[in-house]
């Protein structure tokens, strides 16, 4: 147990809803809209002819003549009268009187904008309160889980295990540099990662986040520095049990900090667009109430970024949850501005470059998206508008990972160009005057059979396989296939299927029974209007019937998301947040108006909220139970003893989650690392060793870390080195008896256990 010089308490270093009727106005003033030419929107009836004099009497007999009775000639009058009775202004006095008018009228308008402004400035305010809250959460979670804020340098860096650590350290890398571009060319020149190759980690890795951070901090340090104000305060940690005391620094002074505070900001951000997603899907603040409740209520279902910061998913996801935003925007806006499409291919960019993940989710994005055109709720050039959109951001994606050609033979890439010969072959060779089911289907099976065909030419013909681990994946699932990569993948539990347990988690907080609800409804209103469309009926009585593309399409998006989270558990991360999202629709009246007329929606809300909170605050208190506090000293050893036994040029391998913290805190060159998106990494599994007729320079020893019950695979694994490694076959299973293994051979092997 930690015993502390100081106490836990730390010092800080430092559309809107339903528009309102317009107000009275003052006699004569003009009504808000009103066109001046046409005159509409004056109520008040003029009884007769209005002299020029302000008299307002009709002549005696007037309306009784049969005929028109001329006016006797009137005198001439000055400009300035003439053109104020032109404009109906009268005389001067009534001048005033239209200049109270127009302040009255322009007062108004200025209280109905306020009154408009202040309802979009209060779900804004609850956007940011519901942000707070969930930085707090995830801050104090994770606080929690490891003691962070009091943990040395080396404490946390261990922390990262895994990729975390590889991501990691390319952050430290930069920060540490000379300067920032000195950073920037060490990361893309790098040889530490992939001994003796050189490789650009900035391609390979996605590591824009880390570069964004990395120079966010300089330039805050360096701002502070400049100013003189402290930016970190460090204290002296006493571990107790015989271990020597470590130094704990606070404060965003302190990488390691800054880089999580940022990242549990960002993820704040989030929960702030959820609730402003929830509100215009469903069209009230109730429906961002809703699914931010149900958000917080499966926390554990839609998250893992307080446990596992700096995975790509905490940096890529909140930009999926404005891109959704906005394409909903987007879907349900008659006519699109530029702006919006501009914001939407931003958001795309976002989402792709931090993770090479993010193409798959948009693949069934744009899957979405064809089939709600297919069926006729979007019409061609609004489909037409959002694949430019997308390619535009895949084509500068690509631009900004150096040509990385996964991007360019990805299933999302073949689906964006089959669906666009689609819209464009379509029409003609395909008659449109009539649709049927049996067209629906010929531009289904032709995107699909387009898409996996343009897909494998393009693998072909660019020799691109990083990729192909997934569809091996996925092949695992369905027919039993097998290799090394799969079985590694599959022993993991996030890649396995879907737990049993998970379903019934969603039930017991009514997050699944709500969504299938409305899932339902949705469906069967989307039903009745097929039928309507099937039955040619006159295009006039369109709006008369269910219309609403961007509902139809978030449950199309449910399903697609339904079928990933059961193939890949991992892949929870984007059903639960939806299912939270589709939750605040139990709050349209689109869907629901029917029983509003007979229940108030507040009522049925808050009834709701009060039964999905009975589980939903057990959840939450089973995570602030959660108490621990980080400590790995066999792994902290051997970091220690490497550093200070072994040469600045050794080279090492052996278990993934162990080479990221060997580059991460000693520095030292390693041949194999945990990110395995890449097929020449995958096929030779210590890459640096691929070409034995290749002399390695200053590579004297290489050292293989592993476990002792994993030795006998190490070994196997490296019997195909032994052209390289000669000494290969004096090694013996007996010599991880000692705790290290001390020898004068080429290969060194020390096991832990």
């Amino acid at each position: 147990m930690v015993v502390q010089t100081r106490g836990r308490h730390k010092e800080s270093p430092l559309k809107p809803p339903g528009a309102q009727p317009p107000p009275p106005q003052a006699a004569g003033a003009p009504q808000p809209g009103a066109s001046p030419r046409s005159g509409r929107g004056l109520q008040q009836k003029q009884p007769g002819r209005q002299l020029s004099y302000g008299a307002g009497a009709m002549r005696k007999g007037g309306a009784g003549r049969k005929g028109a009775k001329s006016e006797p000639q009137k005198p001439s009058r000055p400009l300035a009268q003439r053109v104020r009775a032109m404009l109906g202004l009268g005389q001067e006095g009534s001048l005033r009187d239209w200049r109270h008018g127009l302040q009255v009228f322009i007062e108004g308008k200025g209280a109905f904008i306020m009154r408009a402004d202040s309802k979009i400035w209060f779900t804004f305010i609850l956007a940011a309160l519901a942000g707070v809250l969930h930085w707090c959460h995830i801050t104090t979670l994770f606080e929690n889980d490891r003691h962070f804020s009091h943990l040395s340098t080396l404490e946390r860096e261990m922390a990262f295990r895994t990729e975390m650590g590889l991501y990691y350290s390319y952050f430290k890398t930069i920060v540490e540099a000379p300067s920032f571009w000195n950073g920037m060319w060490m990361i893309m020149n790098d040889k530490l990662t992939e001994y003796p190759l050189v490789i650009n980690t900035l391609k390979r890795f996605n590591l824009y986040p880390e570069v964004v951070l990395a120079s966010w901090y300089r330039i805050y340090t360096g701002v502070m520095d400049f100013i003189g104000l402290q930016t970190k305060t460090c204290w002296t940690v006493n571990r107790g049990e015989g271990l020597s005391p470590v130094e704990s620094c606070e404060g965003l002074g302190d990488p390691a900090s800054f880089y999580v505070a940022v990242i549990f900001l960002l993820n704040g951000v989030m929960m702030s667009l959820f609730f402003i997603y929830g509100t215009y899907l469903s069209g009230s603040r109730l429906g961002g109430l809703v699914t931010v409740s149900c958000y917080f209520f499966n926390h554990g279902e839609c998250t893992r970024v307080m446990w596992t910061p700096p995975l790509r998913e905490s940096f890529s996801y909140p930009f999926l949850v404005l891109q959704m935003l906005l394409l909903t925007y987007i879907l349900r806006t008659p006519n699109i501005n530029r702006g919006s499409l501009i914001a939407l291919c931003v958001s795309n960019v976002f989402f792709m470059l931090p993770w090479q993940f993010a193409q798959f989710v948009l693949l069934t994005q744009i899957a979405s998206l064809f089939a709600v055109y297919v069926v006729g709720y979007i019409d061609f050039l609004k489909l037409q508008k959002i694949l430019c959109v997308h390619m535009a951001s895949l084509a500068l994606c690509f631009v900004l990972m150096f040509g990385n050609s996964m991007l360019l033979t990805s299933y999302y890439a073949a689906s964006l160009a089959v669906i666009w010969g689609i819209l464009e072959l379509s029409p003609k060779l395909l008659k449109r005057s009539r649709r049927e089911v049996s067209l629906w289907a010929i531009e289904g099976f032709a995107w699909l059979f387009g898409t996996v065909t343009l897909k494998y030419l393009t693998s072909r013909i660019f020799g691109v396989a990083d990729d192909a681990h997934i569809s091996n994946l996925l092949k695992s699932k369905f027919i039993g296939y097998k290799d090394f990569d799969t079985l590694m993948y599959t022993c993991a539990a996030e890649f396995d299927f879907m737990e049993k347990e998970t379903p019934i988690r969603y039930t017991k907080t009514l997050l699944l029974p709500i969504v299938l609800v409305v899932f339902g409804v949705i469906i069967m209103k989307a039903i009745k209007y097929t039928v309507w469309v099937l039955s040619q009926k006159d295009l006039c009585e369109r709006e008369d019937h269910f219309n609403h593309g961007e509902l139809v399409y978030h449950a199309l998006q449910l399903l697609a998301y339904t079928v990933l989270g059961i193939l890949i558990m991992r892949l929870k991360l984007f059903l639960t947040p939806h299912l939270c999202v589709m939750a605040s629709l139990i709050c349209s009246k689109q869907l629901f108006g029917w029983l509003f007329g007979k229940i108030q929606p507040k009522t049925l809300v808050f009834a709701i909220l009060a039964i999905m909170a009975i589980e939903g605050s057990a959840n939450l208190q089973n995570q602030w139970n959660i108490m621990g506090e980080f400590s790995n000293l066999p792994q902290e050893e051997l970091l220690e003893w490497i550093k200070s036994s072994t040469r600045q040029d050794a080279v090492f391998a052996g278990a993934m989650p162990t080479m990221a913290s060997v580059k991460l805190s000693a520095l030292r060159p390693i041949v194999n690392h945990p990110h395995y998106e890449d097929a020449g990494l995958r096929k030779s599994k210590f890459p640096g060793l691929k070409d034995c007729s290749k002399k390695v320079e200053n590579m004297n020893m290489l050292h293989f870390l592993g476990l002792r019950n994993s030795l006998r695979n190490l070994v196997s694994a490296l019997a195909s080195y032994r052209a390289c490694l000669p000494t290969i076959n004096s090694l013996a299973m007996d010599m991880c008896n000692k705790l290290w293994l001390p020898s004068h051979i080429d290969t060194k092997i020390i096991c832990r256990d």
